[in-house]
């Protein structure tokens, strides 16, 4: 027998625990969770520091990998997202960064009503634990590593200021980042949305459960084809469906339901249910590039790598859930203008008091670093121009999309490129960093050129995991794929509501955007659901 709820949310991700758990409040509305992974209760996952171990277990993570990349240099882009309860909010970095107001101004201008910073900044703070909502925002300021306020200070030479909170309209400059965590431990939306709301009994999770592709009456979805322990089954969705896949699962799931392009559909053997061009496309993600520089002064490489250390850390997290276990290796960083002409931030950074130059990324242990001290300057452009897509290559769910990120192939993002390369060195060679630097490590120390330089990013840029976009909000159903209220365009009863229906990037971390996201996309299914728009 098929089981019927009101609403089915597909994707227990950092989205859709959230809409889950609002959608639940409701006492008369059932609401069945399907993740593909399993549970979040692993070590590596609720210990901060330890989402490095986590990046290449394909037990929950899909492991991503781009397609050959020709802006840089024909090589592959190494994509990790979550395949497991809490999604890439199991596993990333943990920074809370809202954005800027203007990014979410830009979506407002863009066509979609009720988006402008204005509208959202009552869901940023329904979310946030600081103005009573359950997501925990902690301020790791007086327990980062000490060459931090190095950073901070070269930096302020350079006339970048000080920024207390990044999450205010005035938080530009540079400072430390506040992160996801309670009492030292990760702090997904799992945790913090979805485990109290389980205790509903209107509110049924289910891992293991791969959708497959969205059923339907006609032009609205009524339901969810998937297999679980390894046989198919159907679920059926009184009210709607509710994709909370991210970046790459919600495109893919339209395509394989026969939604989007028709030519990606008939490449990959999919018949044409409903044309929706913009599926899959639109495709953003934030690119950036690393320095590594050795260290007159000690770094977490000196804490963190000899065995001795690694016993110290471990006392004192089990002490006092302290020290730098119970934090990410992204520690400072800040959103700068590279020229004083520009109207707002064009550049985000990170400092991390870390480096692993010695390990192949897909062997590297966050509690092993490199055998001397040595700490890492990074940045990415803030919104970059290039655009990608994603699209299925056969009806199979089990295979992975074909994914183009179509890096730096606009003028601007090589522009944005080469500033950043600029201001990482004039931050290395201002005091007090300037001073305890005693090398680059590699070859990027010996670019000078703009030549040389972009020649270096090519080489050696990668994502910062910021996927988003591929299912974008808009008014025009030629090139988005939602509404404003997040419907997808011509298909009733059938939603998206995460990163994918970003328009354009927010100018930081995409995680606490993709909650906001989803606070709002649940209140809109709650409205709606009692006074239905025409």
């Amino acid at each position: 027998m098929t089981e019927s709820f009101d609403y089915v949310v597909v994707g227990a991700g950092t989205a859709g625990c959230v809409v889950a758990s609002r959608l639940s409040e409701d006492a008369h509305a059932s609401v069945l969770l399907l993740e593909a992974g399993g549970s979040d209760r692993r070590l590596w996952i609720q210990l901060p520091i330890g989402y490095g171990r986590t990046f290449f277990d394909s037990k929950i993570n899909w492991m991503y990998e781009t397609d050959p990349v020709p802006g840089l240099c024909g090589r592959t882009s190494y994509w990790p997202r979550g395949k497991v309860v809490g999604g890439s909010g199991s596993i990333n970095a943990m920074v809370h960064v809202r954005g800027r107001p203007e990014d979410f101004d830009d979506w407002r201008v863009a066509g979609n009503q009720g988006w402008g910073y204005d509208d959202i900044l009552p869901y940023f703070r329904m979310a946030e634990a600081d103005h009573g909502g359950p997501m925990p925002v902690t301020d790791i300021s007086a327990s980062v590593h000490p060459l931090c306020a190095l950073f901070v200070a070269s930096a302020a030479a350079l006339g970048f200021p000080a920024a207390e909170d990044f999450n205010t309209p005035e938080g530009e400059g540079v400072g430390i980042y506040r992160i996801n965590t309670h009492r030292g431990r990760r702090a997904s939306t799992a945790r913090a949305y979805l485990r109290p709301a389980l205790r509903r009994r209107n509110l049924r999770l289910e891992t293991q459960a791969l959708a497959t592709r969205i059923l339907f009456d006609g032009n609205r979805a009524t339901g969810i084809a998937m297999v679980r322990d390894g046989r198919g089954c159907n679920v059926t969705a009184r009210r709607e469906v509710i994709l909370c896949g991210g970046a790459i699962n919600s495109p893919q799931l339209l395509q394989l339901s026969g939604i989007g392009d028709p030519q990606d559909l008939a490449a990959a053997g999919v018949a044409v249910r409903h044309a929706l061009p913009g599926v899959g496309r639109n495709l953003q993600d934030h690119l950036a590039v690393s320095t590594v520089y050795r260290s007159n002064r000690p770094t977490l490489n000196d804490a963190l790598r000899p065995l001795s250390g690694k016993i110290l850390a471990a006392l004192r997290y089990a002490a006092d859930r302290g020290g730098p276990l119970s934090m990410s290796v992204n520690q400072a960083g800040g959103f700068v203008r590279s020229r004083q002409d520009l109207t707002r931030p064009d550049l985000q950074l990170y400092f991390s008091p870390v480096s692993y130059t010695q390990t192949p990324l897909s062997d590297r242990r966050l509690l092993n670093p490199d055998p001397f001290p040595a700490f890492l300057l990074s940045f990415n452009a803030c919104r970059p121009t290039s655009r990608g897509h994603l699209r299925i290559l056969s009806p199979d769910p089990r295979r992975p999309p074909g994914i183009a990120p179509n890096y730096l192939s606009t003028d601007q993002d090589l522009a944005d490129a080469l500033a950043g390369c600029r201001l990482l060195r004039r931050l290395a060679s201002a005091s007090p960093l300037a001073d305890i630097i005693t090398g680059a490590v590699g070859p990027a120390g010996q670019a000078t050129t703009d030549d040389e330089l972009l020649k270096d990013f090519r080489a050696r840029a990668d994502t910062v995991y910021h996927p988003a976009g591929t299912c974008a909000m808009g008014p025009d159903p030629r090139t988005a794929v939602v509404d404003a209220r997040l419907r997808v365009h011509g298909i009733a009863g059938l939603r998206v509501i995460d990163a994918s229906v970003f328009p354009s990037l927010p100018s930081g971390n995409t995680n606490a955007p993709t909650v906001m996201v989803a606070e709002k996309g649940a209140a809109m299914l709650r409205q709606d659901q009692h006074s239905p728009p025409p």
